[in-house]
């Protein structure tokens, strides 16, 4: 018989305790998903607060895995922003579903090496025919392949690593790239850990739609190759974080085939809303792209993380990270595709699980609907915006995203300025809902993002509402 201390030894519980344990996790996600409007949408620890949970000690010998939930329970999960709450507009939410949830169960409890087709090929034909949905979603080719990654920063690293190595063998002296101002910042880093030197990395000025302007963007390569340097790639935004903006897509994929340039779409956060009639005519072009970044664990409500970039040229990919290590020999010695030669992960779990359980068991019409319902939620914010004076909308509803600040009579900028990181520092301590400012060109502004399926027209009037309440003690 095996006593408590080999089982443990043996990292292991008895079915009995295992299923108790299992169910009690459950309980907890079912008792997470049935009462988010009766908590707060966003909660913070006090640093010093937090010291006895930094500092706690190692623990020597295990306990109840009953107390460790207690815990986990009473002093974690209460100090958290909630990006499924229904009434969560900062940032980019993530809604999540609980289907996608107990996926993630699955996908820790079998644990897939989902790195090559010889330890894993169920989950690498599921990553292959979830990818190739994603593919027809966005209106690439039967040529394109792509891979899962942890989300946009990485999926927008990817893509720039092949970008460099098809446009530039890898040899990037001289070169240059281009994107907007309002580009989100994962490019910039991914282009500094590719070796670009800051001067090589051009930020261009946007139109009145916050979008990258095309007769800015000709004139500095003009003007680029005219100095002996070396344009190779431009990076369009299908949505950006700022204001849902979408670069005009069509003409730059015009312009970039007549100059030779690579063009990215960081569709991180918008690429998605192609899954509707509506998305499609706003991301009109997508489809045409060398490259693009989409994150399912946004708009497409599963947990993070999963993020995934296609290339339009697909063996492009594997030209650019395949290398061929003795100790994987046998790996590429047998047919099927080795995503460990897509990307730079070698050991990658199976992040295709959850969302294709998700759409199993929901169905594409459900998911489209909820995109959909993003957008009609973000245009009832702003027509309850305009109803009051108070409120000035700085970037109306787009991809689900609007900006507006708190604008009293005879304010001037900076105290506008002030009053709107005020009211969004307000709204955080209150709890009642999420949101978070930004700033566009030089104006501090209120932005909600939308996104959530479950939130309801009720949650945006209480938002707004509350905003007023908190304005109003501002004043």
């Amino acid at each position: 018989m095996t006593t408590k201390r080999e089982s443990a030894a043996a990292l292991e519980l008895s079915p009995e305790q295992l299923r108790r344990l299992g169910y009690q996790i459950v309980d907890m996600l079912v008792d997470h998903q049935q009462s988010p409007r009766n908590e707060k949408a966003a909660a913070m620890i006090d640093w010093t607060a937090s010291e006895s949970i930094r500092n706690a000690p190692f623990p020597d010998e295990g306990g109840p895995p009953e107390q460790a939930l207690e815990y986990l329970r009473r002093e974690i999960f209460p100090h958290m922003m909630r990006p499924d709450h229904p009434r969560f507009f900062a940032f980019v939410p993530s809604p999540s579903n609980a289907v996608s949830a107990l996926a993630e169960a699955l996908i820790g409890g079998f644990n897939a090496f989902a790195g090559a087709w010889m330890e894993a090929s169920g989950p690498a034909a599921l990553e292959l025919n979830t990818v190739n949905w994603l593919r027809e979603v966005c209106g690439l080719p039967e040529t394109a392949r792509g891979l899962y990654v942890s989300g946009g920063s990485s999926a927008n690293l990817t893509a720039l690593a092949v970008a460099r190595k098809v446009k530039l063998d890898d040899h990037i002296p001289g070169s240059v790239v281009y994107f907007s101002d309002q580009t989100h910042s994962s490019v910039e880093r991914g282009l500094r850990l590719l070796g670009f030197a800051p001067e090589q990395i051009v930020k261009l000025p946007t139109d009145a739609d916050y979008r990258l302007s095309l007769p800015a963007l000709a004139e500095r390569v003009a003007a680029d190759r005219a100095a002996h340097r070396k344009p190779f790639c431009v990076i369009a935004n299908a949505g950006t974080t700022n204001t849902g903006a979408v670069d005009p897509l069509e003409e730059l994929t015009a312009y970039c085939r007549r100059e030779d340039l690579w063009l990215h779409a960081d569709g991180a956060y918008g690429a998605a809303a192609a899954l509707c009639e509506r998305g499609r005519q706003e991301l009109r072009g997508l489809g045409a792209v060398d490259s693009l970044s989409i994150d399912p664990h946004k708009w497409l409500f599963q947990p993070f993380e999963i993020g995934c970039v296609l290339v339009r040229e697909g063996e492009l990919l594997p030209k650019t990270f395949r290398i061929f290590p003795e100790y994987l020999q046998e790996v590429h010695e047998k047919e099927g595709v080795n995503f460990c030669d897509y990307g730079i992960q070698l050991t990658r779990g199976f992040r295709a699980l959850k969302l294709w359980l998700s759409l199993q068991v929901f169905g594409v019409r459900a998911f489209r609907e909820a995109v959909e319902r993003g957008f009609k939620l973000a245009e009832i914010a702003e027509a309850r915006l305009r109803r009051n004076v108070l409120w000035e909308v700085i970037s109306p509803a787009r991809l689900a995203v609007l900006c507006f600040r708190y604008a009293p009579a005879g304010a001037g900028e900076e105290r506008c300025n002030r009053l709107n990181k005020l009211l969004a520092e307000a709204m955080f301590r209150d709890g009642f809902a999420a949101v978070t400012t930004t700033i566009l060109r030089g104006r501090t502004v209120l932005r909600m993002c939308t996104i959530n399926p479950r939130a309801t027209a009720a949650d945006i009037e209480g938002t707004i509402g509350k905003l007023e309440e908190l304005a109003a003690q501002l004043a």
